[in-house]
């Protein structure tokens, strides 16, 4: 165990319970602390603040209590079994039609620094810190014991996350990773692996059905389709035709075998760059409803400008394509660009294109995916319906 003393002027955000501690606010660190470990924080008078993991970045102590606790492991199975508790209450954790949700999802479980999402009896973990990382032997095994037989092999897909770690992934408890999931009835193939976040964007399962209620008979166009989650819904929902488009060939392969493998058959895949797909379209106003559900363009506060000005440029382009009184479906998951300037770019777009557009809904991550209210950082997937008159 090792205390951390911060200035006194700079304690402020823990009274206000974030658990955020930057490296400006520390006064003094113990000797040969290592990065990830366990420690407790304090005020110049000696007063306790909180307990967590120290990282030798601008973020140096994530809290995860602010109540004394000698380990991390003396808090993590609380935090586990209040996460499964609110996943029974939002009716996830045994459901016949959807076996695929997020159970820790960082500070808005109170586990800053990790991801744990659900695919069928498979649980995918992602450490964002050495502190978790060091813990993963001991989070497996909390897991498969707390999980009421639910969770029968955690494979560890860290490795992305913590490029400074000599981090494998693969599974560290179990045998058998899930292949196959099932979201609302509609079945999708999975690469826990080598696909991109833990292996599906489980943050879009409420959008994604909300598409299927306004797809009958419509042509759709899915962007950045990744493994066609948008596509597959579309169909379901009675689209007359439906096409995907990502640069990506491996996505747009797993895409059109979705597709097939919930039997549509109305489907047609362009490994394309989306701006130059969208650019050379020369059938304007072709498509009902477009779908842009691009990657994060800001990675950080000093992109955040560059990222605005792409947001503009894409849903201007597809406010050209869409035909009259057709939707489109915009999202922004960079958590540095907030609400008001994705709404904003969006805004800047409708002008500069000179169609009318008004705003049918405002999206944003299911409720597997919660917000701690003392850390907004933590809401980072915004979303919009748009109608284009």
């Amino acid at each position: 165990m090792s205390d951390i003393v911060l200035f006194n002027h700079k304690i402020n955000s823990i009274h206000r319970y974030h658990p955020w501690i930057f490296s400006g606010a520390i006064k003094r660190l113990p000797k040969n602390i290592e990065d990830g470990q366990w420690v407790e924080v304090f005020d110049e008078s000696g007063h306790f603040l909180g307990a967590g993991h120290y990282s030798t970045g601008s973020i140096a102590v994530r809290l995860i209590s602010f109540e004394p606790h000698k380990s991390f492991e003396e808090t993590f199975e609380t935090y586990l079994k209040k996460a499964i508790e609110l996943r029974k209450r939002l009716g996830l954790w045994y459901s016949s039609e959807t076996n695929a949700f997020r159970l820790i999802h960082g500070e808005g479980d109170r586990l800053p620094g990790l991801i744990v999402d659900i695919y069928d009896t498979t649980a995918v973990v992602q450490a964002h810190t050495t502190g978790m990382f060091r813990s993963l032997p001991f989070i497996a095994s909390a897991l498969v014991n707390c999980s009421e037989g639910r969770i029968q092999c955690v494979f560890n897909k860290s490795k992305s996350t913590l490029k400074t770690e000599i981090s494998s992934d693969g599974i560290i408890a179990g045998e058998t990773v899930c292949k196959e999931i099932c979201e609302y009835g509609n079945i999708f193939e999975v690469d826990i692996s080598s696909g991109q976040k833990t292996g599906f964007f489980l943050d879009q399962r409420e959008n994604r059905k909300l598409l299927s209620r306004y797809s009958n008979n419509k042509k759709i166009l899915n962007t950045f389709c990744y493994t066609g989650g948008f596509s597959v819904y579309a169909a379901a929902g009675g689209a007359s035709l439906v096409h995907s488009v990502d640069s990506s060939e491996k996505a747009v392969a797993l895409a059109h075998k979705n597709m097939l493998r919930n039997g549509f058959s109305t489907h047609e895949v362009f490994i394309s760059d989306v701006f130059e797909f969208l650019s050379s379209k020369t059938e304007d106003k072709f498509y009902d409803i477009i779908v842009l559900d691009p990657p994060a363009f800001a990675k950080s506060q000093r992109s955040r400008h560059q990222a605005i000005q792409a947001y503009k440029r894409l849903n201007m382009l597809a406010m050209e394509k869409i035909a009259p009184s057709g939707l489109i479906f915009t999202f922004s998951c960079s958590q540095a660009v907030s609400k008001e300037m994705f709404e904003g770019a969006v805004a800047a777009a409708a002008i500069e294109c000179g169609r009318p557009v008004q705003i049918l809904h405002h999206l944003c991550q299911p409720p597997d995916h919660p917000v701690n209210i003392f850390h907004p950082e933590g809401e980072y997937l915004k979303g919009l319906v748009l109608h284009v008159s």
